[in-house]
């Protein structure tokens, strides 16, 4: 299911700090990223701090955490951020584009399902003013492809209840096409600095069991969804139960979490 393009950078911004409306919630519901794209940034970062740009409640801080990293994320919704300081994440409250970095700098920048709030050119240009010499910018990105009855009840129900929503929910674009256009922006940005090499996109694939209650207690995170009136909302819920109830209760969600990454030029 898509929901690319169509909102105006206003209704971007506003989304984007939208989502501590349930900050425990999303941190309760959201997966994980793979453990094979950490040990990855781990590998290819010259040192052990990270910069979580957009860190939300810390899920991929905590795991970066874990691996040996020092982390400080940057987040602007002070909701999200106080999830991710009760588990012990430095977090300050900022968007990328205005935060101060106050002269420090950084081994690796990362944003976990968060880069495409951020300005492209601006973000990656603030990317690569903190990062040392052969410092990693990694973006990176869950896609997933619900069975096709469920998206497809999913776009009707959407757009039947908020016909004037700037998004645009379309289930037959699912998967790694429903985020191309924010890879391409995200590596478009990267390029336009001159400050890194060529970007390069890593994907890991892997399956998620849901329940309807478990994608039904995940699906209001959407950011889609974040401020939707909850008359509406359980209107929409109520119908994409009904189709995973049809499937017997219960799929697997093939998911392919996609990075674009870059090394800031050592010269």
């Amino acid at each position: 299911m898509s929901s690319q393009p169509g909102p105006s950078p206003e209704q971007r911004r506003a989304v984007a700090e939208s989502f501590g409306v349930d900050a425990g919630r999303y941190d309760r519901t959201r997966p994980a990223y793979p453990e094979a794209l950490i040990a990855r940034i781990t590998a290819t970062a010259p040192g052990p701090d990270v910069l979580d740009v957009g860190c939300g409640t810390g899920i991929a801080s905590r795991q970066l955490r874990a691996a040996g990293h020092t982390v400080l994320g940057v987040e602007p919704d002070p909701r999200m951020a106080a999830v991710a300081r009760a588990v012990g994440i430095d977090v300050e409250v900022s968007t990328f584009e205005s935060w101060d970095p106050a002269g420090r700098s950084f081994d690796a920048v990362v944003a976990a399902t968060a880069w495409h709030w951020v300005d492209a050119s601006a973000g990656a240009a603030k990317a690569a003013e903190v990062l040392r010499p052969g410092g990693l910018l990694a973006a990176f990105w869950h896609t997933w492809e619900l069975p096709p009855t469920v998206a497809e009840t999913f776009a009707e129900v959407y757009h039947r209840v908020l016909p004037d929503t700037p998004f645009t929910i379309q289930a037959s674009v699912q998967g790694v096409a429903m985020y191309r256009p924010m890879f391409v922006q995200a590596a478009d940005g990267i390029r336009a600095t001159g400050a890194f090499t060529a970007p390069e996109e890593w994907t890991f694939s892997w399956e998620h069991a849901y329940t309807t209650a478990t994608w039904l207690d995940q699906l209001p995170t959407s950011g889609s969804l974040t401020r939707v009136p909850q008359d509406r909302l359980t209107e929409i819920l109520d119908s994409v139960g009904t189709a995973i109830d049809h499937l017997g209760g219960t799929f697997t969600m093939p998911y392919t979490t996609v990075a674009i990454t870059a090394l800031r030029h050592i010269q």
